[in-house]
């Protein structure tokens, strides 16, 4: 959302310039506006790289492991301070460079991760800024240490985030919502944000070299670019907050606590979209939205797909498919019905072979329009279009689990609190504090 306003900023600033010599007294502001706006970005990010990197000293298990880039042959790398390249489980000292903002070239050769041309005895190593902790790589900002993880090829290598959660979570909320939101909404998205990151790191961590991406596969990571000292402040102000609800034991615990941006009217049941089930994802009615979102989030316009390329990114996906040779038809199998509009949860796909099968319609979607930008939601109908796939009537924009973003802010802009907020979209959930 916060790049969606500013890819508007620069459309209309291109636009305004673009006219004739006649109109420059119009220009005017604008060029005066978009010259504030650079040079208060401008600020705003020298002083969030001045912020000390807090929680550096917290314990592990709040330690947040990020995939940054994977399966890269190479990328740049500079700190905004002298930097130690350590052994992954000793710590031990391998590497240092003393010299601040100057690029690093980080590489693959001969089997081996090089750092400015020397190789490194290990397949995996641990960059350590100095304080304030903030490295950029390929020109992003981020806080804590970067872990390079040689892949099993020996010809590519993942690029790790090891960052406090703290300072992720800063970098999460400014991502996904805009800053100068209510106070409730964001700290409704910062109690969200850090309960989906610690389900998620306890229940898949272990099983692999990260916790989360920084895409939308997990939730939006934008490192320092996000933050702000609003944003600081809101996620100090929840400091260890977290939801939590009964599990079938009978015991209580955190659950994966989704949000997406517009839910279009209503919530969907984590069961039909993601196959878990807790209590607080049964999904409810939400009235809050429709007023607040923009509008090309809640209605969205026909998307047109070519039958052929549907059917690639299909197969791509999902090699099973094969056996269905071109997809022929696309019927809905299962849907959500709230009165004037339907959710659909699962889909039958037909193919040129005669035979069929089904997938959840989120994961249809994602495989249509990996970008979720058209396709940005299944409330949708779909029609047959002689070469092309049609998809009207679309409505919401996400997956419709758990908490809808505009319509926290709609909730908190009729004086609800993030407790409201959060115990309306999670029903049956409750806020504790973990640390």
């Amino acid at each position: 959302m916060t790049r969606d306003t500013k890819y508007e900023i620069r459309e209309l600033t291109l636009s305004h310039i673009a006219q004739p010599t006649t109109n420059r007294s119009k220009l005017l502001p604008w060029v005066i506006f978009l010259s504030f706006w650079l040079i208060t970005l401008g600020g705003c990010m020298k002083r969030q790289l001045a912020r000390p990197t807090p929680q550096m000293d917290i314990e592990p298990r709040f330690w947040i492991r990020v995939l940054l880039l994977d399966n890269i042959k190479a990328c740049t790398l500079k700190t905004t301070s002298s930097l130690a390249v350590l052994h992954h489980q000793t710590g031990t000292t391998q590497a240092y460079f003393d010299q601040a903002d100057v690029p690093i070239n980080v590489a693959v050769s001969a089997g081996r991760i090089t750092i400015a041309g020397r190789p490194l005895p290990n397949n995996e190593v641990i960059i350590l800024p100095d304080s304030p902790h903030i490295f950029s790589l390929n020109g992003d900002y981020y806080r804590g240490k970067l872990k390079l993880i040689l892949n099993p090829d020996g010809n590519s290598f993942d690029a790790v985030n090891l960052v406090p959660i703290k300072p992720y979570l800063a970098g999460v909320v400014g991502a996904e919502m805009p800053d100068y939101w209510k106070p409730a909404a964001l700290k409704a998205q910062a109690i969200a944000a850090r309960t989906y990151c610690l389900y998620i790191k306890k229940k898949f961590g272990g099983k692999r070299t990260w916790d989360l991406r920084k895409t939308q596969a997990s939730q939006v990571y934008l490192g320092v670019k996000a933050e702000s000292a609003r944003i600081w402040n809101i996620v100090n102000q929840t400091q260890g907050q977290v939801l939590v609800c009964k599990q079938t034991d009978g015991s209580e615990n955190i659950f994966p606590a989704y949000y997406s941006s517009t839910c279009g009217g209503h919530t969907e049941n984590s069961k039909r979209v993601f196959g878990d089930s807790f209590e607080p994802l049964v999904g409810v009615p939400c009235p809050y939205c429709k007023n607040v979102a923009k509008p090309s989030f809640f209605f969205w316009p026909m998307a047109l797909f070519d039958k052929t390329s549907v059917t690639t990114r299909l197969l791509q996906r999902y090699p099973k498919l094969k056996e269905l040779g071109e997809i022929t038809n696309i019927i809905p199998a299962r849907q959500s019905n709230y009165g004037k509009f339907s959710r659909l949860t699962l889909v039958k796909l037909l193919g040129s072979t005669g035979k069929s099968d089904s997938l959840r319609a989120e994961d249809f979607r994602l495989s249509v329009d990996p970008t979720g930008r058209k396709l940005k939601s299944t409330i949708f109908r779909i029609i047959n279009m002689g070469d092309k796939w049609a998809f009207w009537a679309g409505r919401g924009y996400g997956h419709g689990v758990g908490m809808c973003q505009y319509g926290a802010q709609g909730m908190a802009k009729r004086r609800k609190t993030a407790s409201q907020i959060l115990s309306y979209y999670y029903p049956g959930s409750k806020i504790v504090r973990v640390y």
